[in-house]
């Protein structure tokens, strides 16, 4: 079982393009300035099937669509159920690019079976701070987007420039 709070059918600030968005219930952290506050009991949202969610979030990906993204909360809090989720829309769509928001750092989950079927990572907790509006795609500056297959493939990590997407902004 898994529990998400909301899906989003046309994000544009949760990676490139048009993207569809699962918020996923539950954060262990209670960061000052937090975007969510709502989605940090891991008790709150709607409790449905890995195979569920997915078929849900496939149903709302069209060709309009760069991409599917997974933000929270944190979905780290449900790795196991995060996993089968994007496992049974890889199988039916191995094509599709994938980014996951996250509190934990690159280096903290970089072993979770969960980082093998994801693109990107925008990683680290948000730090108000550290809060910058003119960043894409992230809220604060100490937050990283990661190249994930890079990352694992080389055991160094590959940040991604976001001047190549400015564009699309």
């Amino acid at each position: 079982m898994v529990r998400y709070a909301d899906i989003m059918s046309d994000s544009i600030v949760d990676g490139p393009g048009i993207r569809v968005v699962a918020f996923l219930q539950g954060c262990p952290r209670i960061c000052e300035g937090c975007h969510n506050p709502s989605l940090l009991p891991i008790e709150g949202g709607i409790e449905v099937t890995e195979n569920e969610l997915a078929k849900m979030l496939l149903k709302k990906l069209t060709a309009k669509h760069a991409g599917l993204s997974f933000s929270g909360g944190d979905p780290l809090m449900q790795p196991e159920a995060l996993y089968k989720v994007i496992s049974f829309i890889r199988n039916r769509r191995p094509d599709v690019n994938i980014w996951l928001y996250s509190g934990y750092t690159f280096e903290e989950v970089k072993d979770l079976p969960v980082m093998s079927l994801i693109d990107v990572l925008v990683d680290g907790p948000f730090i108000l701070k550290e809060k910058d509006i003119s960043l894409v795609f992230k809220g604060s500056r100490n937050q990283r987007i990661i190249d994930v297959p890079n990352s694992l493939a080389t055991g160094q990590i590959a940040e991604i420039l976001t001047k190549k997407y400015a564009a699309n902004i």
